[in-house]
């Protein structure tokens, strides 16, 4: 064979190999920053594994971090596109400078909970009981709670209260072996709880509600560089497509869960389906101009009692927090 021809057949492979991997090549890559073991790994799974990025045109890249401020700070470093938190700590940015935006992912929220037999019925009946609250005094569920006794009880719990601050697993251990009267977490540790038969005597939503929050309010979303989603509105418009076809996988197919388990790695079955509920009523299902008023209504109660700790320089909710793009 001549040279001539070597070079062609050489070329006309070159250019099939190209055609070949020119959709892949095409797809906008997203870097999504991500706790390793935490919940929003369950929706990415699905995404990948059921394609759906691909057959909205963009690659969702997993990104793994050890803690959460590892993610907001490889946000804020240019290290990934896109994490998952919550719209307080966006407008804290804003406030900042950084201008980062948010898309709604969960409206999961956590709750007060207490033993099955326990006596209290009401907020005003914890007045002196020793209270696990997780994360710490600027806790999002603790202040909205904090909120709902200041409004219908009269009692402000952060005085009331023996409070124990710690993290959601020594919190869970501490309330089942009897050393706590109560427990404020978040929704996927109140599932351990809730398989033990302990009870809910206040929900965030019902806090949310006692403050004048009408509807579901998305605590925490996707949260990307503004000036990143303009230049890439298909892309976030897409992430947004396939988050929502997860969504619908997993509110609908209790086998897509059952495949999921060895993520999930529940305690037991009552753990497991307890995981399963809290994931699926969180699923919003309304976005739009109402649960934008609602938010800023619940900042303005909880930058009054977390404070700059909490808001930082941004004591009202900042313009430009929600990404305009989204309402449904």
């Amino acid at each position: 064979m001549s040279l001539w021809w070597r070079a062609r057949l050489l070329s006309i492979a070159v250019l099939a190999g190209v055609a070949a991997l020119s959709p892949a090549a095409a797809r906008e890559a997203v870097r999504i920053g991500v706790l390793k073991f935490g919940t929003v790994n369950w929706e990415l799974d699905v995404i990948k594994t059921h394609a759906l990025d691909q057959k909205e045109g963009i690659d969702v890249q997993i990104v793994e971090f050890a803690g959460r401020d590892a993610t907001s700070v490889a946000l804020l470093a240019g290290k990934v596109d896109v994490i998952v938190i919550d719209w307080i700590w966006v407008s804290r940015q804003r406030a900042e400078g950084s201008k980062l935006t948010f898309v709604p992912f969960s409206s999961a929220v956590g709750a007060l909970m207490v033993p099955a037999d326990s006596p209290v019925r009401t907020l005003a009946d914890l007045k002196g009981k020793r209270l696990g609250i997780s994360g710490g005094p600027i806790d999002k569920s603790w202040l909205l709670i904090r909120a709902m006794g200041l409004s219908q009880a009269g009692i402000d719990l952060d005085d009331a209260v023996d409070k124990v601050f710690g993290a959601p697993p020594l919190l869970n251990a501490q309330a089942l072996a009897g050393r706590l009267d109560g427990v404020i977490t978040s929704w996927n540790f109140l599932a351990e709880l809730e398989a033990r038969q302990f009870r809910t005597l206040v929900s965030v939503e019902d806090a949310a509600r006692a403050i004048g929050v009408s509807g579901t309010l998305p605590l925490l979303g996707y949260v990307f560089d503004e000036g990143w989603g303009r230049d890439r509105r298909d892309a976030v418009a897409a992430l947004v497509r396939a988050s929502r076809s997860a969504k619908q996988i997993l509110t609908e197919s209790d086998a897509e869960w059952d495949r999921l388990r060895p993520l999930v790695k529940p305690a037991d079955d009552a753990t497991f389906a307890a995981l399963k509920a809290g994931f699926r009523r969180g699923v919003p299902t309304s976005w739009g101009q109402a649960e934008r008023d609602d938010a800023a209504r619940a900042y303005a109660v909880m930058a009054k009692l977390g404070g700059a700790e909490l808001v930082g320089r941004s004591p009202t909710l900042q313009p430009g927090v929600f990404w305009p793009d989204v309402t449904y």
